[in-house]
């Protein structure tokens, strides 16, 4: 087996723990958040889940479409972030996966069980008897509002990601140096 391919299996492999642990973390707290809170927040919490995944997943293009040389002539005149703005684009396939496949469809799936949560303490709420159709009305209705904010805003984000990749990136790079250099956090 050539180096390159144990080199993508190893990966593929740590991604899937990787993305085991986030989402079980995920989804418990955002559970154990949503049984506590109101509908109302419920609901702004989904949205800033679904937010979370649109940014994701406008990092991870943003980051494949990011040409590498004007990170290296900022990291040169020593620019805050350059510096992490030229690894994220020489290590562009590995950021990708972890921000539109990672973080991103965990988004979109404990967006969807958050949604339910919410759907039902809305029905408890109403104290509508079981053969009710308004469960299944707000259930379709709030299912198809979310996804579309999603595919609607994630396609706004691939817009931006392609046609401002290096402003993009290099705000994310400033994100990483703000976590490595002051919250001492290892991102690379």
């Amino acid at each position: 087996m050539n180096t390159k391919l144990k080199g993508s299996i190893k990966f593929s492999i740590y991604i899937a723990v990787i993305t085991f642990v986030l989402a079980a973390i995920f989804s418990i707290v955002s559970s154990s958040i949503l049984s506590k809170v109101s509908w109302i927040l419920g609901l702004l919490i989904v949205l800033i889940i679904v937010i979370v995944g649109i940014l994701f997943d406008m990092l991870g293009i943003a980051s494949t479409a990011a040409d590498e040389v004007p990170f290296n002539a900022m990291a040169a005149e020593k620019v805050k972030g350059a510096k992490e703005a030229v690894l994220i684009t020489k290590n562009a396939d590995k950021f990708a996966s972890f921000c539109n496949d990672v973080i991103g469809d965990i988004s979109g799936i404990v967006s969807g069980s958050a949604l339910t949560i919410v759907i039902i303490e809305i029905t408890n709420i109403t104290e509508l008897k079981e053969d009710s159709i308004f469960p299944i009305i707000l259930s379709v209705f709030l299912t198809s509002v979310i996804a579309a904010l999603t595919v609607g805003g994630k396609a706004i984000g691939k817009y931006l990601a392609i046609n401002a990749s290096t402003q993009i990136i290099l705000i994310a790079g400033k994100f990483i140096y703000i976590l490595e250099s002051k919250l001492k956090i290892k991102v690379f």
